[in-house]
C-alpha cells in the first residue's frame, strides 16, 4: 500500500508539473437562464457592421441525420428550421448560437436512397424531408438572420427512377433516334468496347449500355444534348428564383469524364447563365483532385480544397503540433494563386465532409487537436466549411463495413430529438457528448467554435484581406497578416503543447499594440513586440 501511495503521489506531481508547463486554464463564461455558457470574450468594434459578401463560414448539413421534427427518425427541413437558434440566432454578438453565416444542404430532392444523390425528380422535395413550403420557410428564416443557403445540386447523373431515364429507354426500345430523349444519357451499343476508366451498365432486355461511373442506379447525363443542358439549367434557375443563394455542385469533374477543359467550359456556361439572373450567386464545386486539376475550374467557381483536408492534409498535420509557418506559406500560395487566375473563386478550406472519415476520430477532442484545427482553418480567408457535428466532436469512420453511412451519423442534441443513424450504420464508437452537454461546458469544443466564428466576424480583415504569411525562424509558431480597407490584423498560432515567446519584429514592422482575441487552451500576453502564447493557443492582434 505504501508503495502504491508513493506511485500515486509521483503521478499527481507529474500531472501538476505538466499543467504548469502548458499553462492551461479554463474559461469561465457566464451562463444563460438555460445553463448554456455565453461566449462573451469577443469585442465587436463600435462601428461594426456585417459585410455583405460570400466570405462566410458555411455549415454542411446532411439533412436526414440532423434533426427530426415529426418522430419518424429521419432529419428534415422542419428540423433545421427548429434548430436555427442553434445555428444562428440573428445576433452575431449574443454568444449563444454557433453563428454560422451560410448553410449547405445535401440533396433534398425526391430520391429512392437515404443519401439522395440519385435524384428522381428535381422539382419535388423528398417527402421524408418535407415540402416545398418547408424549403421556402427555411430560406426566409435564413435570410432574416443574414444566413445564406445553398443546395447540393447533383446534375452529373440522375436516378434510374427519373422519368427521363424511362423516356431514354423507351426511345431505344422503339429504335427512334429522332426522339429527343434518345441521347439524353451517355450510351454505347452493347457490343462496343468501353473507354478505359469508365463504367457502363446494361439496360435489361436491350443490347444497350449506359454510363454509370458511380452506380448502376445513377446513369450519367449527356451534356452534348441541348435538351439536357436546358433542363438542368431550368432546375438551377427555378431554385434561384425561389430565393436560394447558390449551389454546391457534386462530381463537377465528371460532366465530361476525364476532360477537364471541356468540363470547365460547361461550368463557365452553366454558372454564367445563373449570374444573368443572380449576379452574386455563390457556387462551390466538388473537384476531388490535386491543386493542379482544381486550378482549371477556379476561373469559373470556388472549389473545395482537398489538399488541406482529411487525416493526411496540412490542417491535420499542423494541428498535431506541426510547423505553422509551413501551413501559412501554403495558404499564402493557395490564396494568391486563386487571386491570379480568378475573380469568381474564394479560398474554401475544410477538414472533412460526408464522404470522409470524421476529423474527431483522428484529431480527437481530448488531445486538444480538434480545437487547434478549427482555429487554423476558421481563422483563414474565404469561405471555410464546417461539417455538421464537427463542433461537438462527432465521430464516424467507414471502417471494415465500407459504408459511408458511418460518416453521416445522427447529430447528438441531448434534448430528446428523435433523429436516428441512417440505414447501414455499423460504427459504435460515437462521442458521448451532445450539444446540450457541451453548451454548458465553458471550455468545450462547441464554445470554441462559437468563439472562433465571432472572432472572424468581429475582425472582417481575416476573411477578406490581403494575406501575407509571417516567417518566424527557429520555432513552429507562425501566422499571417491580413489587410482590408486600410486596416491590418495579425493571426498567430502556437500548435505545440508548451508556452512559446516570439519577437514580432522578426517578421513584420507593423506596430501591433492590441490583443484583440485569444482562443484555445491557454492565455497570451503582448509586451511591445514580444508575444507569449500558451500551448495550443491562437491570437488576433490589431
Amino acid at each position: 500500500m505504501k508503495r502504491f501511495l508513493c506511485v500515486l503521489l509521483a503521478m499527481l506531481l507529474m500531472c501538476s508539473s505538466a499543467l504548469a508547463e502548458f499553462d492551461l486554464y479554463i474559461k469561465q463564461y457566464p451562463l444563460s437562464e438555460s445553463g448554456e455558457a455565453i461566449v462573451n470574450d469577443v469585442t465587436f468594434p463600435e462601428n461594426w457592421q456585417s459585410v455583405e459578401d460570400n466570405n462566410r463560414v458555411f455549415y454542411e448539413i446532411f439533412v436526414g441525420s440532423f434533426s427530426d421534427s415529426n418522430g419518424d427518425g429521419i432529419g428534415d427541413l422542419r428540423g433545421i428550421i427548429n434548430r436555427m437558434d442553434y445555428l444562428n440566432d440573428g445576433d452575431p454578438a449574443s454568444g449563444l448560437s454557433l453563428g454560422v453565416e451560410g448553410i449547405w444542404l445535401t440533396p433534398i430532392f425526391l430520391s429512392p436512397s437515404y443519401h439522395k444523390y440519385d435524384v428522381a425528380d428535381y422539382y419535388q422535395i423528398d417527402p421524408q424531408f418535407g415540402t416545398m413550403e418547408d424549403l421556402q420557410e427555411l430560406i426566409e428564416v435564413c435570410h432574416e438572420r443574414d444566413v445564406k443557403i445553398i443546395l447540393d445540386l447533383v446534375i452529373n447523373h440522375t436516378s434510374t427512377q427519373h422519368s427521363n431515364f424511362s423516356k431514354f429507354r423507351s426511345a431505344h426500345l422503339m429504335q427512334n433516334p429522332d426522339n429527343l430523349h434518345y441521347d439524353y444519357y451517355t450510351w454505347l451499343d452493347g457490343s462496343a468496347t468501353t473507354p478505359a476508366g469508365r463504367t457502363f451498365a446494361k439496360v435489361t432486355g436491350r443490347d444497350l449500355l449506359y454510363e454509370a461511373n458511380f452506380s448502376e442506379a445513377m446513369p450519367e447525363l449527356n451534356y452534348d444534348s441541348e435538351l439536357v443542358r436546358q433542363d438542368m439549367l431550368d432546375v438551377a434557375l427555378y431554385y434561384l428564383n425561389m430565393g436560394v443563394d447558390g449551389f454546391r455542385f457534386d462530381a463537377a469533374k465528371y460532366i465530361y469524364f476525364g476532360d477537364h477543359a471541356k468540363n470547365a467550359d460547361f461550368w463557365n456556361w452553366y454558372i454564367g447563365e445563373m449570374r444573368k439572373v443572380k449576379p452574386d450567386v455563390y457556387t462551390v464545386a466538388e473537384v476531388w483532385d490535386g491543386d493542379g486539376v482544381i486550378d482549371q475550374y477556379l476561373p469559373v467557381t470556388s472549389c473545395f480544397n482537398f489538399t488541406a483536408s482529411q487525416t493526411a492534409g496540412i490542417i491535420a498535420e499542423t494541428a498535431g503540433g506541426g510547423d505553422v509557418n509551413r501551413f501559412t506559406k501554403y495558404v499564402e500560395s493557395y490564396v494568391h494563386g486563386i487571386d491570379a487566375i480568378s475573380n469568381n473563386a474564394l479560398p474554401t478550406l475544410f477538414i472533412s465532409n460526408h464522404d470522409m472519415d470524421r476529423a474527431a476520430g483522428y484529431l480527437t477532442m481530448a488531445s486538444g487537436r480538434m480545437k487547434v484545427a478549427a482555429s487554423l482553418y476558421l481563422l483563414s480567408p474565404g469561405s471555410p466549411f464546417i461539417y455538421y457535428g464537427e463542433e461537438i466532436g462527432l465521430r464516424g469512420s467507414r471502417g471494415g463495413a465500407n459504408t459511408d453511412a458511418n460518416r453521416r451519423m445522427a447529430m447528438l442534441w441531448g434534448d430528446g430529438d428523435t433523429v436516428k443513424n441512417p440505414v447501414g450504420t455499423t460504427y459504435t464508437k460515437q462521442t458521448t457528448y451532445s450539444t446540450k452537454d457541451l453548451a454548458r461546458m465553458s471550455d468545450s469544443l462547441l464554445n470554441h467554435y462559437k468563439q472562433l466564428i465571432m472572432i472572424r466576424k468581429a475582425n472582417p480583415e481575416i476573411a477578406r484581406g490581403d494575406y501575407k504569411a509571417l516567417a518566424f525562424e527557429g520555432t513552429k509558431v507562425g501566422g499571417f497578416t491580413s489587410t482590408w480597407n486600410g486596416s491590418t490584423v495579425a493571426v498567430i498560432h502556437n500548435t505545440t503543447n508548451g508556452d512559446k515567446t516570439i519577437d514580432l519584429s522578426q517578421a513584420t514592422d507593423i506596430p501591433f499594440t492590441t490583443l484583440a482575441a485569444v482562443a484555445g487552451a491557454g492565455q497570451a500576453t503582448l509586451d511591445g513586440t514580444t508575444l507569449t502564447l500558451a500551448g495550443q493557443t491562437s491570437v488576433v492582434l490589431r
